[in-house]
C-alpha cells in the first residue's frame, strides 16, 4: 500500500506517518516545511516540501503511483480573523489536492473536524445524521467547512472521497505543538475551566481508523472519530493531576465569558492581532461537543482508548521532547 500524507508534520498527520510506517506501508510525507524538521526523526521516507497553492509542486508529488492520499493539512485558528488565509490553505487547498488525486484516481481520505457538525449537547451527543447547527462561524469552522463541502462535491460528482471527523486530540508526537498548548497552559495557573465540554480522543486510534478506511472506508461517507464525552472541567483536572499540579476549582460563569470575551477582542484590537482568548474561543469552549463514534466502531474498526492513557502519554511526550520543564 503507497499512501501519502499531508500535515505530516501536525499532531495527526505525524502520527499517521509513523503508524503506516509501523505497519510496512509505503509512505512519503507532504508538508511546507524542509526534510530536516525534527518531527521525521527516526523515519525513511521521502518528503515533498509542497505548498498546497502550488499546483506544480503537488501535481509532481502526486506523480507516485499513490493508493491514497490522507488529507490531514489544515489552517487551525480558532477566533475570527485569518479568514482569507484559512480559506486558502482548507478551501482551496482541498480543491488542489482533489483535482490532483482525481485526474490520478487516487482514493482521498479528507480529514475534517467535528467541528463541521451539529454541536452535540450533555443529553445528546450528536452523530453523523443529527441535523441542525450551533457551530460558532468563526474562521476555523468557516474554512473547514468549505474545505469539506469540496470533498462532498468531489464524492458526490464520483470521486472515491471519504470524509473523517476527528475530536479533540491528545497523545504524542505533538511537535507545533497543537493541542498540546492545552496541556502547556495547564502547566501554570489555571483557577477556571471553560463550563463546555468535548469527545476527547488518541491521534494513534484516529491515526489506526484512517488507515483502515481506505479500504473499509465508503466513499462519500462521513465518519466521527471522537472518544469519552467530558467536560472541559474533568478533562482539565485528569491533564492538572497528570502535570502533578491542582487544576481548575470550577467553570467559568457566563458574566466571566462575557468579560473575558470583550477584553480579549479589545485587546486584540488594540495590539493589532488576535489571542487565543477571544469571543470566538470561549464561545466554543462554552459549548458541548460532544458526539457517538459508533458508525466509526461499526465500519471502521475505530478502537478508541481510555482519555487517562492519552493524557499521561501527551504529558510524558512533552516531557521527553523538552515542551514541559
Amino acid at each position: 500500500m503507497r499512501i501519502l500524507v499531508t500535515g505530516a508534520t501536525g499532531l495527526l498527520g505525524n502520527n499517521i506517518t509513523r503508524l503506516a510506517t509501523e505497519h510496512g506501508f509505503n509512505v512519503a510525507g507532504l508538508c511546507r516545511s524542509d526534510r530536516n524538521n525534527r518531527a521525521f526523526q527516526g523515519l525513511d521516507l521521502p518528503i515533498y516540501s509542497v505548498d498546497l497553492s502550488d499546483t506544480a509542486g503537488l501535481s509532481k508529488a502526486l506523480d507516485g503511483n499513490w493508493d491514497a492520499i490522507i488529507h490531514c493539512a489544515a489552517h487551525i485558528h480558532i477566533g475570527w480573523t485569518q479568514l482569507e488565509q484559512g480559506m486558502q490553505v482548507n478551501r482551496t487547498g482541498t480543491e488542489n489536492v482533489l483535482r490532483e488525486a482525481h485526474r490520478r484516481n487516487i482514493k482521498v481520505i479528507h480529514v475534517s473536524t467535528v467541528n463541521t457538525l451539529t454541536v452535540g449537547s450533555r443529553e445528546k451527543p450528536a452523530n453523523e445524521d443529527t441535523t441542525g447547527d450551533g457551530q460558532i462561524p468563526c474562521t476555523y469552522v468557516v474554512t473547514k467547512r468549505a474545505a469539506e463541502q469540496a470533498a462532498i462535491d468531489a464524492a458526490a460528482g464520483g470521486q472515491n472521497v471519504v470524509i473523517v471527523h476527528p475530536g479533540f486530540m491528545l497523545g504524542p508526537w505533538d511537535w507545533k505543538p497543537s493541542s498540546g498548548r492545552m496541556v502547556l497552559g495547564l502547566n501554570g495557573f489555571a483557577p477556571l475551566a471553560p463550563s463546555g465540554g468535548c469527545t476527547v480522543c488518541d491521534p494513534r486510534d484516529v491515526a489506526q481508523a484512517i488507515l483502515n478506511a481506505i479500504e473499509q472506508g465508503v466513499a462519500g461517507r462521513h465518519y466521527i472519530l471522537g472518544g469519552e464525552n467530558l467536560t472541559y472541567f474533568e478533562l482539565w483536572k485528569k491533564i492538572s493531576s497528570a502535570l502533578g499540579k491542582s487544576g481548575p476549582f470550577t467553570y467559568m460563569r457566563a458574566p466571566g465569558r462575557i468579560l473575558a470575551s470583550h477584553m480579549g477582542d479589545l485587546l486584540g484590537r488594540i495590539l493589532g492581532r488576535e489571542f487565543d482568548v477571544n469571543s470566538a474561543a470561549i464561545g466554543m469552549a462554552s459549548q458541548f461537543h460532544w458526539y457517538s463514534s459508533q458508525r466509526a466502531m461499526d465500519e471502521l474498526d475505530y478502537q478508541p482508548r481510555a482519555v487517562d492513557e492519552s493524557v499521561h502519554d501527551s504529558v510524558d511526550w512533552l516531557r521527553k521532547y523538552g515542551y514541559l520543564k
